[in-house]
């Protein structure tokens, strides 16, 4: 917000002083706060243009600058930066502004262009586990903030629901089944699925139907132990991303896909652009003609096809429904198909440019300083309902926004259960019920005002509240970055910095005195509105904004 107001009132002096400004210039917050409180570019940028050395130049925008009642002081460095130390009353001009707005932070940036967010899309073979509830956080947070700054953003879950997976679930969904009638089974096989929910499956099934399976023939009662499963599956996932905040507009199945020929399409399509071939009885995709490292099989020697043809379908989908921007969030060990995916498109003659794949890497759990082992396959599982039990939605959705993407994260469940400062996410939550706190005081000693007015915030003067003013009015813009570049922690980042400067404001100044009921009134308005911002980055991470704790 600063910024925008710095630019503008940049460009009234160039126009005043009949000064060229076709290219662009920038407003930045130097690292080093002796270069003021913002600088600029602006003389260096456009004095070639001008026909002035740079410093010449710099020299009559100050001179003009200088009449502003905004800055205390504005100087020169170096060969033509312009920097700018600002006074009291423009960030009481700011911080009015911030203080009117209702949905602060809030724009129509992304010009509503349809954006598909793909992520968790876990197999439906058991619950959703802890790197899948990283996914959830990561896509959903993402999700809002894109829509909060004017994208029109879905979110979408992909249902791998016709591959081998599915088999092995059904078969050990027959051999649980096989035990409770008194079947010894033996030792159960490695590569079947071992954890409780498929014995809960078994079970369940078996209240509903008792011995009926068995009286199917083989192919039948495979293909109802797989509808069976999967229904109870995603059912059991869709419930788990509910309890975590998370709703997807769209669940696209890949056995629908299927059902429909779309896969058939799409080898068809890849048939006519001329870029498969015959080889071993196989059909092969040239994808190394546009990129791959090496080609691809489409269609097995026995007439089965690669799970890749299913997963191309499902993404030329996605730009038949008008989508411009694609957004994939894979686990780490999904490197080796963004290739394969980028050829197909290229051969297909779509910019692969839509196609934008973010990678998250691995969740360590750690609990009493050891980390816990985990296997699907062996049952050794900790699931996302396991996670929200323990530590609630509030603290694990924050422990999973709060790394980048592309770290490692080793979840700290001791930490996450802390309710002291060494808890982020209590931490942040404490400063916004603090504020709740001395508001509800005010309002009891009759101090809090009916309506607050732009006069009293001459009284803010006071450096730390001129820099929590600065604070917020950095939301906008670092919104606006969060979604361009991906990166939904670095709101986590500025709750915490803003959440710190509150409580180090609280434990210097007293905010409510009844000696002194003008400043009083100002430094009331001045955490209602940081209590207002806090609540929309809340909102926007999925975590709720108590009003005591």
């Amino acid at each position: 917000m600063i910024k925008d107001i710095l630019h503008q009132q940049l460009t009234e002096v160039l126009d005043a002083l009949s000064l060229s400004r076709t290219k662009e210039f920038s407003v930045e917050i130097p690292n080093n706060t002796e270069f003021g409180d913002y600088s600029t570019n602006a003389a260096l940028v456009l004095s070639k243009e001008n026909k002035l050395n740079p410093k010449l130049m710099a020299e009559k925008l100050v001179k003009e600058l200088k009449k502003n009642k905004s800055f205390k002081k504005v100087e020169i460095a170096g060969p033509g930066f312009i920097n700018f130390y600002l006074s009291p009353a423009m960030y009481q001009q700011v911080f009015w502004e911030i203080f009117k707005e209702e949905e602060y932070g809030k724009s129509e940036f992304g010009n509503q262009e349809k954006i598909l967010l793909e992520f968790v899309s876990a197999n439906p073979t058991g619950p959703l586990n802890i790197v899948s509830a990283r996914a959830a956080a990561f896509g959903d947070t993402l999700y809002r903030i894109m829509k909060y700054v004017g994208f029109a953003p879905a979110r979408e879950f992909y249902i791998n629901d016709a591959g081998n997976q599915v088999d092995i679930l059904a078969e050990s969904l027959e051999l649980r089944l096989r035990e409770l009638h008194g079947e010894k089974i033996g030792d159960f096989p490695y590569e079947a699925y071992h954890g409780e929910y498929v014995k809960h499956l078994a079970q369940r099934l078996n209240a509903l139907e008792g011995n009926r399976v068995f009286m199917l023939t083989e192919k039948d009662r495979m293909d109802h132990l797989k509808e069976f499963a999967l229904s109870e599956l995603l059912e059991m996932q869709r419930s788990s991303l509910e309890k975590f905040g998370v709703v997807f507009e769209g669940w696209v199945s890949e056995k629908t896909l299927r059902m429909e020929g779309v896969v058939e399409e799409v080898l068809s399509y890849l048939t006519e652009a001329d870029c498969t071939y015959e080889k071993e009885d196989a059909i092969w995709f040239c994808s190394t003609k546009y990129g791959d490292d090496k080609d691809r099989v489409l269609m097995k020697s026995d007439g089965s096809i690669t799970y890749f043809v299913p997963d191309l379908a499902y993404h030329l989908t996605k730009i038949q429904r008008g989508f411009t921007q694609l957004i994939d969030v894979f686990g780490p060990d999904h490197h080796g198909y963004v290739p394969r995916i980028r050829a197909a498109f290229r051969a297909l003659n779509y910019d692969d440019n839509m196609l934008e794949i973010i990678f998250l890497q691995q969740v360590n759990l750690f609990e009493s300083g050891e980390r816990v082992k985990m296997s699907k396959r062996a049952g050794k599982i900790v699931t996302m309902d396991d996670l929200i039990s323990v530590v609630g939605k509030d603290a694990a959705r924050y422990f999973f926004i709060a790394r980048k993407a592309n770290a490692h994260l080793n979840f700290d469940l001791e930490l996450a259960l802390k309710q002291n400062n060494e808890n982020p996410v209590y931490y942040c939550q404490y400063a916004h019920a603090r504020i709740c706190s001395i508001i509800k005081k005010a309002r009891k000693d009759k101090v809090y005002p009916k309506h607050f007015k732009k006069e009293m915030t001459a009284k803010l003067t006071k450096p730390e509240e001129l820099a929590i003013i600065q604070k917020m009015a950095d939301l906008p813009e670092l919104l606006i970055l969060i979604a361009q570049h991906r990166e939904p922690h670095r709101l986590a980042t500025y709750l915490e910095e803003l959440a710190s400067m509150l409580h180090r404001y609280y434990a210097h100044y007293q905010i409510v005195s009844a000696k002194n009921l003008e400043l009083s009134q100002a430094r009331l308005m001045l955490i209602h509105t940081v209590k207002n911002v806090m609540s929309v980055c809340f909102e926007l991470m999925g975590i709720s904004a108590p009003e005591k704790m």
